[in-house]
This record gives structure tokens, sequence and C-alpha cells, in this order.
């Protein structure tokens, strides 16, 4: 994978992992290029494999129509469909060749320092996808990609780090500013409080799934957390924690070859029943249905 070669493996799991290594890039840290050329230059079928980045990709689809899968929900696109995957999270591309469009990639680091984007790159995972049609949102997005790949690609020695580090910032701003739903209705609407119960739950999901745990440990009750989630994504706290371990939990099950049991136990279950009944309530299909439905033919004949 020539603009992600460092390759990787996660303390989650085999699951593969690339680090940012573009081909040739005039600035450290970012790359602009399209879709048609990531894959003209990956036809090993990397892209079309689950896998994760370590870094951010933001990408307008221009042309043509197909899918997207991060985090085992598949997103359908088409001209207008804006994407953004954050590091960690784990993807799979549809087949080459079915969509283009303008493909952004970029570290944490990159963008200009600013208290407003250093929140959005801290965000635990939000907004996915978005349909931005024919509104005045697809323009916008699109100039500035544009704006970006036009500085990107000046004479060697011209390119400013700086205004591609403004471009970005302006970019992603923008997009914080487009329609959320769901579980991403608004992270902001939670404050310091929600920002702070994600980094803790980040580092404890695997051991304790009490809301009582984290309100000690954050030094609020536990209605004040409740009162931060629901802001923030419409969800109590207790379900925030739990469909954090859910999704751990299919990403173990669907990209390594660890017995249930053991997935359990390091996800804080005692028992690999309770496991099994809390898997299935969250994903409505058991562990091992799901595993079979998510693995490649050559990891399920794996004895």
């Amino acid at each position: 994978m020539s603009e992600v070669a460092d390759r990787a493996r996660s303390g989650d799991g085999p699951i593969p992992g690339f680090g940012f290594n573009p081909p040739a890039a005039p600035v450290s840290g970012l790359e602009v290029t399209d879709l048609a050329a990531l894959h003209g230059r990956m036809r090993d079928g990397t892209l079309q494999h689950v896998h994760r980045v370590a870094f951010h990709t933001v990408t307008l689809i221009t042309e043509g129509s197909g899918e997207h899968t991060v985090d085992f929900v598949t997103y359908p696109c088409r001209p207008g469909t804006l994407l953004w995957i954050r590091p960690g999270q784990v993807q799979r591309f549809g087949s080459p060749g079915a969509l283009n469009g303008t493909h952004l990639l970029f570290t944490p680091a990159f963008p200009a320092h600013l208290v407003s984007t250093a929140s959005l790159l801290d965000e635990w995972y939000g907004p996915v996808c978005w349909q931005l049609g024919t509104g005045r949102d697809y323009p916008a997005v699109s100039t500035l990609l544009s704006q970006l790949r036009a500085e990107f690609t000046r004479q060697p020695g011209t390119v400013s780090p700086e205004i591609l580090q403004l471009l970005l910032a302006t970019l992603l701003l923008h997009i914080d500013r487009l329609p959320r739903h769901g579980a991403h209705a608004d992270p902001h609407a939670g404050g310091e409080i929600y920002a702070g119960f994600r980094a803790e739950l980040e580092r404890s999901y695997a051991g304790t799934r009490r809301a009582e745990d984290y309100a000690h440990r954050l030094g609020y009750s536990v209605k004040t957390l409740t009162r931060a989630c629901l802001a923030a994504t419409g969800q109590p706290v207790k379900q925030v924690i739990d469909a954090r371990v859910a999704l751990q939990a299919q990403r173990l099950l669907a990209h390594t070859d660890e017995p249930v049991a053991v997935i359990a136990r390091r996800l804080g279950f005692s028992e690999a029943t309770n496991f099994g009944k809390f898997f299935t309530r969250h994903t409505g299909t058991t562990p091992g249905d799901f595993r079979r439905a998510h693995q490649p033919p050559t990891a399920r004949q794996r004895p």
C-alpha cells in the first residue's frame, strides 16, 4: 500500500494497520489525490479488505456509485457523498473503478493548531458520511478541496505548508457545521464533561461497563454524565458505554482468530455466556454468526 506502507499490528488483534507514508509529497503529513489514482497504485486488493489506518481521510465522491464500509456500517456512495474516516476506525473500500473523487489524507498533527480544530480531531469517532446533494454545502466543500489540491500540486519548492494547514482547518470547520444525525447529533453539546468521559471511556471500556465507575473517576454524578451524553448523542451514558464495548467486540470477532471466550475476557466479561447475551442484545446476532458473516472464507477455514 504505497501511501501507507508502514504496516503495524494493533493491540486489538491482527487487523491490518497502516501508517502515513505517501509515495511522494511536497509537505509532511498531507496528501491530496483521488480514488482512481489510489486504486491504480494498490492493485493487490488491499483496499477491498478490512483494514485500519493511523491517519484521517476525507473523500468527496464526484463520479460513479458504490459503497464504503466503516465499522461494520455500509454507506451508499454517489456524487455528493462526503466521507470522513478517523484513525483507528476499520474500513473497506468497494470495487475498484466504481467510484471516483478527491481523496485527502492527513495526520492528526497537520491541520493548523486552533482550539476548534483540535476538538474535532480529538472527537471520538464522529459522523462518517454526509449526502451533500446539490445544496450549497457541496460547492463549498468542493472548492476547498480544489484549493488544497491546487496548492499541493504547485511547483516543487513553492508549496506553502501554512496555506495547506489553514485550508485544511477551514475544510474541517465547514464539515463540522454540516447536519448531524443519530448518535453524533452534537458532541459539542456535552461540553468538557462529555469530552472527558469519552477520553476515559477509550481508556477503560475493557475494564468496566459501570456508569458509576466512570462518574467516580471523573468526579461527577451519574446524572451529570447522563445529561452530557444525552446532549451530545441523544443516548444515556450506559448506552454509550455499551455501544463502545459492542463495537470493539465486533472488531475482534471479525478480524482476529481469538476464541469467543478469550474475547469475552478481554472485554471484561467473566463468562462467555454473559458476553454472548450482551453481544446479541446490542447487535441482533450471536458472536458466532457475526464472525461467520464478516470473516473472509480463508479465515473461516482456519482450525
